[in-house]
């Protein structure tokens, strides 16, 4: 039986590794925040100590690395894999992000650091196919993490305090990498306009208070997720559309 030309035995076994996988974020979430190495000599005993599975986290990174092999396919080069491969490695990384800043309002520094390091590997791998897809992408870090700075700067400048913190500057250059140019410039308006929605959405329910702070990390993620499943074409009318009050046509 096959789905989108792929067939059911694949999806069965990204939904097993994505169980796993969600589990190891869960792990993420507890070391990241307090500055411990996610793996230590000690990681398996440790692990056993501390094992509480948490069902959510496993179950929402199965269904995003299913839906991620109905979106790309399994090609039959590495090239050709190379779209799927990288967002299953980002998913983890994005979802423990997500997790982190809204609890926390914090985006560690080895996260984004790991991000960035994995987006730099991808990069160069593009490249051995294709050099200006590497250069595209080396722009989009610039602009990601330019764009994001610069607010940050304008905020402080005007209102004494960042617009948002830092972190966000240091995801949004990382996730440049990952979406090259055009695309990281998309993800960013899009973040900003889901960010209006649930901020507006937040205080009305009273979930949070006027005077309390939204992290903004967890709407860079979901624009990341939802732009990795919907063609960016099909995002940027939407968009054009939405602030051009449907003056645009496309």
């Amino acid at each position: 039986m096959y789905f989108n030309d792929v067939h059911i035995a694949y999806y069965v076994v990204v939904a097993i590794l994505g169980l796993f996988v969600g589990e190891f974020v869960d792990w993420m979430n507890k070391r990241l925040p307090e500055y411990k190495a996610v793996f230590s000599n000690d990681l398996i005993t440790e692990y056993k100590m501390n094992f509480k599975p948490n069902y959510i986290l496993m179950l929402v990174t199965s269904t995003i690395y299913i839906f991620l092999v109905y979106r790309f396919g399994i090609g039959t080069t590495i090239i050709s894999n190379l779209d799927l491969v990288k967002y299953m490695i980002l998913t983890p990384m994005l979802l423990s992000a997500f997790v982190i800043d809204y609890k926390l309002q914090i985006i560690p520094n080895r996260l984004n650091l790991t991000i960035f390091e994995v987006g730099i590997i991808f990069a160069f791998l593009y490249g051995l196919s294709n050099v200006a897809i590497t250069i595209n992408m080396l722009l989009g870090m610039l602009a990601g993490g330019g764009i994001f700075l610069l607010i940050t700067l304008i905020g402080g400048l005007f209102y004494g305090k960042e617009a948002m913190g830092f972190g966000d500057v240091k995801l949004m250059g990382a996730l440049g990498l990952y979406f090259g140019l055009s695309n990281i410039i998309t993800i960013t308006l899009m973040s900003f306009l889901i960010g209006a929605i649930l901020s507006i959405f937040l205080l009305i329910t009273k979930i949070k208070k006027t005077d309390e702070y939204i992290p903004f990390g967890p709407f860079i993620v979901i624009a990341t997720f939802i732009s990795i499943y919907i063609p960016f074409e099909q995002i940027k009318t939407i968009l054009m559309q939405i602030f051009t009050l449907g003056l645009y046509k496309g």
